[in-house]
């Protein structure tokens, strides 16, 4: 099967969830014998330079990007607040993006096209002008209701209108387009089930995302007794996790183990955070290698209380083989057991509790470690889910 990736973010290299969710499924669709294209836009949030990848990889996706500016403008931000529209999606239009589709379609034949994300909807008309392909819309979350739960967790009321106003516009544009598509995949069976009951009609099914675990897991570099976060810190509910964390969380932790240590990693760390000055949190800000990251401290937790799709950081760490101490809205979409391969926590005493026992008997957050990394080769393979999507794939009618 030849197979068009429409990324709206580089996917390589790797820099976080985003970026990895796609990358893997490339790798899997590869490791199947599909050809794959990968055309993604390049921003000034995710900058790629193409002659800086390997050979290997450009030779064997045929990587090309387009530029598309998605900086902040107030004016045009103020206008579709006015007119109520969507201004997440309107970022995302781009004229040259839209010609080299056309051109793209014209010189080659694709079975698939797979768009990466709702926001890429403005193409599908480009799409069935030029090509008979079917067009699949890989959903990696529901994007308003990420808005929808960050707004009501906002405590400014001038914020929380505008948010809220995002969240409705985004949500009318979302729920019309998907059925535009041939066929809707999701990454969580929650998401799949969210777009069935608001009126899709196309055949929607949620298919994970893949891990590739590193070669290595280097256990002896582990540092005892110590918490560990990562994510994008552009991306607001990040942000509110951690906040919520620090105002609810750590000095109760702190108070019990005033020894132990928690460090924050991320792109974008906000100046807020580098400023802190708090006993026993570190703030590290972007990290060369996630992986070896992660290695080094013991227990990842991620108190994240908004967001949709699925924490792809949480997965990663599973497969190192980490303790994960995660909200219920945090561990949404994995396929998990609580106490078994990842401890959930909600309030914040139990939070607090959660991390207390994890760091003082050791025989159990092994346990849940151990279990995390065989659910993860079990359930999360890169090659099977990619088998798997374009079965799929074979079931559908082209529109």
């Amino acid at each position: 099967m030849k197979i068009l990736q429409l990324c709206y973010k580089p996917p390589f290299p790797v820099v976080d969830g985003g970026s990895m969710g796609m990358h893997t499924l490339t790798m899997g669709l590869l490791n199947n014998e599909h050809k794959v294209k990968v055309l993604a836009f390049n921003t000034f949030k995710h900058p790629v330079k193409i002659s800086e990848l390997p050979k290997e990889y450009i030779e064997k996706t045929q990587f090309e990007t387009i530029f598309v500016n998605l900086k902040l403008n107030v004016f045009s931000a103020l206008c579709s607040f006015i007119k109520n529209e969507s201004y997440h999606v309107k970022r995302f239009y781009c004229q040259e993006m839209e010609e080299r589709l056309a051109s793209l379609l014209k010189e080659e034949e694709f079975d698939v096209i797979q768009l990466e994300s709702i926001f890429l909807s403005h193409y599908i008309s480009v799409i069935r002008k030029n090509s008979k392909a079917k067009i699949v819309l890989r959903a990696p979350n529901i994007e308003h209701l990420i808005w929808e739960k960050t707004a009501q967790s906002t405590k400014n009321p001038l914020k929380k209108i505008y948010l809220n106003q995002l969240a409705y516009s985004l949500k009318k544009y979302e729920l019309e387009m998907v059925n535009h598509y041939d066929g809707v995949y999701p990454v969580t069976k929650v998401d799949a089930n969210y777009f069935i009951e608001n009126g899709c009609k196309v055949p929607c099914k949620n298919v994970p995302v893949g891990i590739e675990t590193p070669d290595f897991i280097d256990k002896d570099i582990e540092e005892k007794d110590s918490l560990f976060h990562i994510g994008s810190m552009n991306w607001i509910p990040n942000q509110q996790a951690i906040e919520w964390f620090l105002d609810n969380v750590w000095d109760m932790v702190h108070e019990k183990l005033p020894n132990i240590k928690a460090y924050f990693a991320g792109r974008a760390m906000p100046q807020w955070l580098l400023n802190l000055n708090r006993e026993g949190v570190v703030i590290y800000g972007e990290v060369p290698d996630s992986a070896r990251f992660i290695c080094s401290k013991e227990i990842m937790i991620v108190p994240l209380l908004s967001g949709s799709g699925i924490r792809i950081k949480i997965l990663e760490a599973m497969s190192l083989r980490k303790c994960i101490i995660a909200t219920s809205q945090a561990a949404e979409g994995i396929l998990y057991e609580n106490n078994v391969n990842i401890v959930i926590a909600n309030a914040p005493e139990e939070f607090a509790e959660s991390i207390y026992k994890c760091v003082t008997d050791k025989e159990f957050s092994h346990n849940i470690a151990q279990n995390a990394e065989k659910l993860i080769s079990e359930k999360y393979n890169i090659n099977a889910i990619a088998r798997e999507l374009v079965d799929l794939y074979g079931q559908l009618e082209v529109k």
